[in-house]
This record gives structure tokens, sequence and C-alpha cells, in this order.
């Protein structure tokens, strides 16, 4: 299981590389890091070159219309990695024209479901070929480390597209019984034209999620990547088409939400779009989809997930749940166990322990072995992080570990962690999307039920608990999209993922994925003398 190799992975590197990190104790009972340049020491040289920075719009890698470029940077130092071609109004224009084309006179949607799947099969295989370059600039842009992107999310995205090949050729319709001498049948569609809005936290892996099922489909795409985050999407761009994807299914386009996305979201020739991102901007896309020609829209949005730990649990490995839960991926997830609501009878023991785990956490160059977390995707978020800080601090919660920027130099930030956190404080209410633990205490489950739901997200949750009535109660209470039993954040590919309340709508991977990207025709024929109905 994918939450299994993540925790493995990151645990073995807390043992090769805690010893490097440096304490101080500049405010009293709180236990800090060096903030010292050289505790980061100088960036490690990534192993990979940037050949991909133009738009790919109908098969070809080209110019913005407009000729503007921007800067993605490199967390580590805030330094320009590369200038990429800035897409616009006019260069979604572009694509969805080569979509449409594509759509309505190319071969793609009048291939077999066969000849499909073999194609995105191709893919994979080059996708694996391939892992390292892709993990390197996955990291590069991101922060995240290299040994995530390289031995997890990379070899996910194989698995992904590896999923949707074989659900190619195994969509169909039904043979529907009628009242009357009629025969009905229905029959599964491509939609057409989607655009596709992907966010920073996890390019690869959202690119997958996005292209996987509408490909299968049979549907031509428009995707645009996030400005923080558009080199590893560039390149896939280009290996789809070696893997023989005709021109004009994929397009790619590297811009800005006000911009490109907006104008993704208003086209009138696209007729479904798919975003993930915050709450806020997913209203927008829906505001502007219903605006325009009332496009199908999905939408995995924000969440704060509670991970409860019951009084029965082995604070040991609820600990080191919680830590994972949290703080994976510098806690930029949208799922993140961002909520830690620990039972009365354990919580000072896990307070303690969750203490001890933040400090041991190595926090470096993400090009560096052993490193567990890299610094934040940008200064923006960065600075958002630090806000929520001394937001906690301000509003009487206990800061036991962390709570300052790490180095000099680069987006760094020290593992947090909060105790006497309170249902009110923003930080036990907003998505801070960065490595801060909030520990909260509950009396009995009734409680820790009530506060769980009463919260404007509703995308996942985490149980840890050894009394399997408490976990089946918990599993049909808590009203999220997902809930993780003594574990966290599995991703497989066959398991659906998406939200309730304002974490959105629509689910993606799994059988339930495809129905994003089909529509449903009733055909109805009648018929003279039959031999049955």
């Amino acid at each position: 299981m994918a939450s299994r190799r993540i925790s493995s992975l990151l645990s073995r590197s807390v043992a090769s590389s805690s010893s490097s990190l440096l304490l101080r104790g500049k405010i009293p009972h709180i236990s800090r890091y060096s903030t010292a340049a050289a505790a980061l020491g100088e960036p490690i040289p990534p192993p990979v070159k940037v050949e991909y920075t133009h738009l790919l719009i109908d098969g070809k890698f080209v110019d913005a219309a407009s000729g503007k470029t921007f800067t993605t940077l490199d967390p580590r130092t805030g330094e320009v990695i590369s200038h990429v071609a800035e897409g616009d109004s006019e260069d979604v224009n572009r694509a969805v024209s080569a979509a449409r084309k594509a759509f309505d006179e190319g071969p793609w949607p009048r291939m077999t479901a066969y000849e499909r799947s073999k194609i995105l099969l191709r893919f994979a295989d080059l996708i694996e070929k391939h892992n390292d370059e892709i993990a390197a600039l996955e990291t590069w842009d991101n922060g995240k480390p290299y040994e995530q992107s390289a031995k997890i999310e990379v070899p996910m995205l194989a698995r992904l597209f590896r999923y949707y090949a074989g659900w190619a050729d195994k969509i169909h319709g039904l043979t529907v019984p009628a009242d009357g001498p009629h025969h009905v049948q229905t029959l599964h569609e491509p939609i057409g034209v989607a655009g596709q809005i992907i966010p920073w936290n996890f390019p690869l892996l959202m690119l997958a999620w996005k292209l996987g099922p509408a490909l299968a489909c049979g549907n031509t795409v428009v995707l645009k990547t996030a400005e923080q985050t558009p080199l590893s999407a560039l390149y896939a761009g280009k290996l789809l088409h070696e893997a023989g994807l005709p021109p004009g299914v994929v397009n790619i386009i590297s811009g800005f939400g006000p911009t490109a996305g907006a104008a993704i979201a208003s086209h009138m020739d696209i007729d479904k779009v798919a975003f993930t991102g915050s709450t806020e901007t997913g209203k927008v896309v829906l505001e502007l989809a219903a605006k325009s020609n009332l496009k199908q829209v999905t939408l995995e949005l924000g969440g704060k997930s509670p991970f409860i730990v019951c009084e029965d649990a082995d604070v040991d490995k609820a600990v080191e749940l919680a830590h994972f839960a949290l703080f994976f991926n510098q806690g930029q997830c949208c799922c993140a166990g961002s909520r830690t609501f620990v039972h009365e009878r354990v919580y000072d023991e896990f307070v303690e322990k969750a203490k001890a785990r933040a400090i041991k956490r190595a926090v470096g160059d993400p090009f560096k072995a052993g490193i567990e977390q890299g610094p934040q995707v940008d200064s923006e978020q960065f600075q958002k992080i630090l806000k929520y800080i001394r937001s906690g601090i301000e509003s009487g919660a206990t800061l036991q570990a962390g709570g300052d920027q790490l180095g000099s130099k680069g987006y760094y930030i020290q593992p947090t962690v909060f105790s006497d956190v309170k249902d009110e404080m923003l930080i036990a209410n907003d998505e801070i999307f960065g490595p801060v633990q909030s520990i909260l205490k509950f009396k009995d489950l009734d409680e820790a039920i009530r506060r769980a739901n009463k919260s404007r997200y509703g995308l996942a949750a985490g149980v840890f608990t050894q009394n399997l009535d408490t976990a089946n109660r918990l599993m049909r209470a808590l009203r999220v999209g997902s809930v993780w039993i003594n574990c966290f954040d599995v991703f497989d590919a066959s398991v659906p993922f998406g939200g309730y309340k304002m974490s959105g709508f629509g689910r993606e991977k799994g059988i339930y994925s495809l129905n994003n990207y089909l529509q449903v025709k009733a055909v109805v024929t009648p018929l003279t003398n039959p031999a049955w109905l």
C-alpha cells in the first residue's frame, strides 16, 4: 500500500539524518531548530536539464502567442530555474481548437479502445524509462524530497496510466428491459473536450488523475499546469507523443489562473472542466463554468482532515502515523491530517512524543539522501504558513516545537507542533497547507464526532484504534469522502478520492472517475413481433 511504502521510506530517513539537526532553545521550553545557513549547506546540483519550456499545442511545442514568459523558481533558494512560456486566453483558444479538431475529426475517439490502451501502456513504459529525470524535475520545481519523487510518485504515475489503460476497452453501456415492444440500450460516450486545471503540490499525480480517465474514455484535453510547477507536465507531454498519442489530443498550457485558468473554465467550446485546488478558486471555476456553457464540473478542493487517536491507541504507533498524516509532502496535502484529536487519557503522552518526533524530522535539501522534508513551494506559501504559526501563538496555543523558518535562504520551515489547540482558533479551522500540527483534546467519541464534523470541509479523516466497534462507528459517522483506519494516504489507483461539503464533488481514481468523462445516451428502437421481451 502506498502509505506503508511512504511511511517506511520516511522512517528510514529519520534514522540516517536526524543527528544532523541542530537544536536551540531561544524560547524557554520550546524546542527549535538551527536557523543558521550552514545547517542546510549549499544546494546540490539537480541531475537533470530543463528541455521543455514551451506550450504544447496540437502536438508541437510553441511559444505563447504574446511571446511572454514567466520564471519558475527553485524553492531551495528562490533562484530562477527557467523561463517558461506564459499562456493566456489566446493560447487557450488555440489549444481548444486543436483539441476540438482532434475529437471531431481525428483518430483518437475513432480508434478501437484496445488501440488507445496500447498507447497509454507505452506511455507508462516511457515514464519508467525516464523515472530519474522526471523525478528530478519534480523535486527541483516543487521542493519535495527526491526519494519521494523517484521511489513513490513517478512509479505511481506509471501505475495510474496502466490502470486506466486497462479500463479503456471495458467501458460499455447496458441493454435495458422495456415495458413494451422496444429494444432499449445505453451508450457510454466520451464527453468531448475536457479542460483540466492541476495544482502544484502533486503535479505529476494530479496529471495522471485527470488525464488517465479522460483519455481512457476517448476524450481530448486542454490541461493547465500550476504556474509554480510547470516543468514535469511538459516533459510528460513529450513522452505522451513519443508513445504515439495523436496531435491535439493532449494540449498543455503553462500560465496563471486569472488568465489561462479562467479562459478554460469559461470557454464555450470546452465540454467539461476538472479542477483541483483551493475551495475559494473552486467557487470561481464553478461560477465561470455555469455562466458560460453550463459545462460539467468536478472539483477536488481544500480540507482540514481530522485524525482521531482513540483511548485504546498504541501511542508510539499513533504518533508516527499522525506525524506522517500531517507532515508528508511538507504538509502540502489537501487531505493532511491537520486536526489531530487525541483522547484525554493519552493526550499528554502523545504531545510529548509528537514533539520529539517533529524535532527528529530531517529537513534539508530535497536532493540529499535521507531527507524527509524539503522547502515549501514558494515565497507566498512560505509566508502564509509563518502567518498561521504566529496566529497560533497569539491565540494561546502552546508551541511545542518549531515555529520559525529554517536557514536564511529558500523556503524551509521548521516542523511545528502546537498543543492546547481550541476549535475556534484559525489553526484549527483554516487549511494551512504546511508543516504545522495542531493537537486537540477530546473526552469521548460523541464529542470527537461532533467536533470532527464541525468543519466546512469534508475531504478525509484518519482513525487510530484497536477496537472494531469504534472503527465501524467512526467510519460511518464522519462526513468525509475518505476514512483511513490505522493507515493514512493510501492512494492506490483503484481507490476513489473526493470530498463532501466544501471539499468539492465528483470522485477521482477508480471506476468512479470514469463517470466524469462519459455521457449516457439512451437509444430506443421499436420491435415488430419480438420473440421475447
